[in-house]
């Protein structure tokens, strides 16, 4: 099996990328130099060789002597006249033979580059003065041994370098992993926040945003959960007593020997509890399907029309009560159908069946900011102190019907922050209480051509 290994930090893959990209500069320079040299040096011993050949071939022309000893060369330097096959005079070390011209020769173990030239023309003279390469070698050899010195040392310099800048570069990177790490053992630390490169910015602020987003998100299941709780507790109380007294009056029956009235009565309380049960669970459910609704949901709603069947169901469900309907020709909303048609007829079943109303007025209209729902009765109303309060999930009011759920205006003022609104409690001008139920104005049109009752 092959081992993995950890991952290379970013410090050493900068510092690999800097050594590893000065040297390859240092090969294409350090190639490029390497050659020039070579070719610099011999050029420079080429041009002194030729410069010391034509004066000892211009001094022996000038004389016009082909004997004796040569003119004096330079330390090292060989030299040899001759003429044809014949030596005529040279140094300590004799030249080979060569053609006019330049040549690489070796005499006596010696390496030399070697100029001949031409001697008193037309006498078939020549004289060849050969420089030794030994020296130019050393010299090409000490300046190859610089660049490759050099070069290393630029290669260690430029990683060095990259080591000590990109320590400098990764440390708000650093700076921002401690303060992420910090943040999974303390939560309520404070979000990362980190300067001195903008990626390292950029990358802490959209590391700020998913961390706000994701605290949003957990205070917002948290506060779900904690409803939930309080919820469910509110509803297993709620349920607990219907629930007993059923349980008791069906062990009364069955248990004891009662005479048919009685046992009827019984039966028919049971019967009463059991619907008063189905109608919180019903309310549950409701309240349920509220929360989960979303914007995807809303669409545009007719309110006039919505209003208009409410009040004609109303009147068919109690005829014995005056209901009363005054709205706009044309008023939409951008809203919930089924959620504003639950508030409405949570409403009016409210104020006849917990406040005894006989005449409820049905009201809509839109100012500039928005719309407004109005529900008027002239029913025993609700006490001031405890308008707020019969919002809430499971509480009454101190004349409520003692066989309702407890949700139905907790229902309405679901529908009203689900809309952006808020529902609320006045005095009503025909004796009893009004509920307030308001829209914000967003995509809401109306016609102020006036207002007609309907019936």
């Amino acid at each position: 099996m092959t081992a993995r290994h950890g991952p290379v930090s970013l410090r050493l893959r900068v510092t690999a990328a800097a050594a590893l990209g000065t040297a390859l500069v240092v090969l294409l320079l350090g190639g490029v130099a390497w050659f020039g040299i070579d070719r610099q040096v011999a050029s420079q011993l080429d041009s002194k060789l030729e410069s010391v050949t034509e004066v000892a071939a211009a001094n022996l022309t000038s004389l016009r002597v082909l004997q004796g000893p040569l003119p004096s060369l330079p330390p090292g330097y060989a030299g040899t006249l001759r003429a044809g096959d014949l030596v005529l005079s040279s140094t300590d070390t004799q030249l080979p033979e060569s053609q006019v011209g330049w040549h690489d020769a070796t005499a006596d173990g010696v390496q030399y580059r070697v100029r001949t030239a031409e001697v008193l023309s037309g006498l078939g003279a020549t004289i060849s003065i050969g420089a030794p390469t030994a020296p130019v070698r050393a010299t090409i050899d000490g300046l190859h041994g610089w660049m490759l010195i050099i070069g290393c040392g630029a290669v260690v310099v430029a990683a060095a370098l990259g080591w000590l800048f990109a320590g400098v570069a990764i440390r708000p990177l650093r700076r921002l992993a401690e303060q992420t790490r910090r943040l999974g053992v303390d939560p309520e630390a404070p979000s990362p926040r980190v300067s001195g490169a903008r990626e390292a910015e950029e990358l802490a602020s959209a590391l700020r945003s998913l961390l706000d987003s994701n605290a949003a998100e957990r205070a917002r299941t948290a506060s779900a959960l904690a409803t939930a709780r309080d919820f469910a507790a509110a509803a297993a109380h709620e349920l607990r007593t219907p629930l007993t007294a059923m349980r008791t009056n069906l062990e009364v029956a069955t248990t004891l020997d009662l005479s048919a009235a009685t046992r009827q009565e019984i039966l028919d309380d049971a019967l009463r509890t059991e619907r008063r049960v189905e109608a919180t669970l019903r309310a549950l459910e409701r309240l349920a399907a509220g929360e989960l609704s979303s914007e995807a949901d809303f669409e545009q709603v007719d309110l006039a029309e919505l209003l208009d069947r409410a009040a004609q169901d109303a009147i068919r469900t109690h005829p014995g009560v005056d209901i009363r309907l005054d709205v706009p020709p044309v008023l939409t909303v951008m809203g919930l159908p089924a959620g504003l048609r639950l508030a409405v007829d949570n409403a009016v079943s409210n104020a006849i069946r917990h406040g005894g109303a006989r005449m409820i007025e049905i009201a809509a209209l839109a100012d500039a900011d928005e719309v407004v729902v109005t529900v008027t009765d002239d029913g025993t109303g609700i006490p001031l102190g405890e308008r707020d309060a019969v919002f809430e999930r499971f509480r009454r009011g101190t004349g409520a019907a003692l066989d309702g759920s407890g949700l139905g205006l907790a229902l309405i003022r679901q529908q009203a922050e689900l809309h952006g609104g808020a529902a609320r409690f006045e005095d009503s001008p025909l004796g009893g209480v009004r509920l307030v139920f308001g829209l914000p104005l967003q995509s809401t049109r109306t016609d102020r051509s006036g207002s007609i009752p309907r019936r």
